[in-house]
């Protein structure tokens, strides 16, 4: 039974990286776990992964993870996603592709605690409803059949999602802290590292603490220095501008087109 801090959707943000990091030891957490998306957005792609690989962080592959490896394709990225991928896919160093490439798709933490980055079966999912959860705790009973717990990312948002017997879905409070039940299956994501797409000000990188000693997670939402990540993804390429991100909302519109035409000849 262990203390973790549990971390999500990092994105190349090293100064939220490094916030959530030094909180963690304040509060005596050494033992990490990421659920993936250490790379994207931002301009600190290198210098994230070599943070977790030096904290012997248990990580998984994010969607942008595999994104930035050319191992899946920009189809449902956004246009600030893509824009952000293509320039880390040429700025990752060797180092981090062959970390990058090491990452397993999902991880059991311990027996019964489960890591995903999107959904239980699609690493891009956006698990975001008590519909979604439903369907993904039949998938999770499939794949780990003693899971208790299961970590997922992607959204970006601290959440807690509820799982009784017979397969009714609550959503719980985000508070600070929880205690889980022996009796459910829960869903949590510790929300993200990153707040880079987050409107919210002041800007805070957030992560979560698991005591599997006692059953209990804490959320932990630390403040960082955005504006310094923001320059560097700006001076660095990783922020699109207003012309770029017309003509991929335009070549979408175009490919939507002949994809219908494709169709209605077939």
């Amino acid at each position: 039974m262990s203390l973790y801090g549990i971390v999500a959707d990092i994105h190349g943000n090293r100064e939220a990286l490094a916030a959530i990091l030094a909180a963690l030891d304040a509060r005596g957490v050494h033992r990490l776990a990421c659920l993936g998306d250490i790379v994207g957005y931002n301009a600190d792609p290198d210098e994230c992964a070599a943070m977790l690989r030096e904290r012997r962080a248990l990580a998984i592959a994010g969607n942008h993870d595999l994104i930035g490896l050319g191992r899946l394709d920009f189809a449902r990225c956004t246009n600030k996603a893509r824009y952000s991928l293509k320039r880390t896919r040429r700025s990752l160093e060797p180092a981090t592709r062959a970390y990058l490439a090491t990452l397993p798709p999902s991880l059991e933490l311990e027996p019964g605690v489960v890591l995903v980055h999107g959904g239980v079966r699609d690493v891009e999912q956006y698990m975001t409803t008590p519909a979604h959860i439903q369907e993904n705790a039949a998938w999770l009973r499939e794949q780990f059949p003693d899971a208790s717990l299961c970590f997922f990312g992607h959204s970006h948002e601290q959440k807690i999602y509820e799982v009784d017997a017979q397969g009714a879905v609550q959503e719980l409070p985000a508070e600070k802290e929880f205690a889980f039940r022996s009796d459910r299956l829960y869903f949590v994501n510790p929300g993200s590292v990153d707040a880079s797409r987050k409107s919210r000000s002041p800007k805070r990188a957030e992560c979560a603490i698991l005591d599997t000693g006692y059953g209990t997670l804490e959320f932990l939402r630390v403040p960082y220095d955005a504006a310094a990540t923001e320059a560097k993804a700006a001076v660095f390429g990783y922020r699109i501008n207003p012309m770029t991100d017309r003509l991929y909302s335009w070549q979408r519109r175009v490919g939507r087109i002949l994809r219908a035409a494709r169709a209605s000849r077939a």
